[in-house]
């Protein structure tokens, strides 16, 4: 499955998403999102996934940019999914490579060689900017990984989440935008309540979001959250009982 589609575009600033898959693997894999922020002359790639989309991402991203000109590429987090193709990309631009702290010494199991192309982000983050626009990166510790972020544009005003908002549907059974909250809840519920760590870690990261001037959620696997949506979106997941929550039910221990 390929697709790909402009989330804004106001000529001197575009943002785009890619959904490409594995499609050999296609029956054992999870419809995966990658982004790309074209600033003027320069990029950022988001989350670009693993070594089998390498290929394809590389020639998708050409035809907005030449990928020399990408200046940082962001991974949220660690897992293969994200920050599989790491090693790939290094060699193939000459982007400085933005990851949490606590994951930059693992880089290297994914063939990393070149450790100083790595930027790691402190806890709370940081931000990056572009005249009187800027890219923020918001914690979302605990939200599935106890190193992970979010990456929120100004311009766009667009919040690309990472894993937080993913919905675990096969990508015939999604839309990639959802048009009505209540019948996409159920794709979320699952995943939410067992890699979310805590409530508290929830309500914390949705206090920070409110902070920032949110049009429109951009998860990493399935479908956008746009206005309403994606305030009925941060509403349901302050609310959220995650892994602490659901404790005792995971190791028998409840007695209701």
């Amino acid at each position: 499955m390929k697709n790909e589609t402009i989330l804004f575009d106001d000529a001197h600033h575009k943002c785009v998403m890619f959904s490409l898959e594995d499609e050999e693997h296609a029956e054992h894999s999870l419809s995966v999102n990658q982004f790309l922020i074209v600033q003027n002359d320069s990029a950022v790639l988001i989350d670009p996934g693993s070594e089998a989309i390498f290929s394809e991402l590389y020639e998708a991203i050409s035809r907005h940019i030449d990928p020399q000109k990408i200046k940082y590429i962001f991974f949220s987090h660690q897992d293969p999914d994200v920050a599989g193709g790491i090693a790939q990309w290094s060699v193939a631009t000459s982007a400085k490579l933005v990851i949490s702290n606590l994951w930059v010494r693992f880089m290297g199991h994914y063939g990393l060689m070149d450790m100083n192309r790595i930027v790691g982000l402190e806890d709370h983050g940081g931000k990056i900017s572009f005249g009187a626009d800027y890219l923020q990166f918001i914690p979302a510790h605990f939200l599935h990984s106890p190193g992970n972020f979010s990456l929120y544009d100004s311009r766009s005003k667009i919040l690309f989440s990472g894993d937080i908002g993913a919905a675990i549907a096969s990508p015939q059974n999604l839309n990639k935008k959802v048009d009505d909250f209540e019948e996409h809840r159920p794709f979320l519920e699952g995943f939410h309540s067992r890699y979310m760590a805590a409530n508290r870690f929830c309500r914390a990261w949705v206090e920070c979001v409110r902070r920032c001037d949110v049009a429109t959620i951009a998860p990493q696997h399935g479908s956008l959250f746009h206005g309403e949506n994606a305030t009925r979106f941060l509403e349901w997941f302050e609310n959220v009982d995650g892994g602490a929550e659901q404790c005792e039910k995971l190791y028998g221990l409840d007695k209701s």
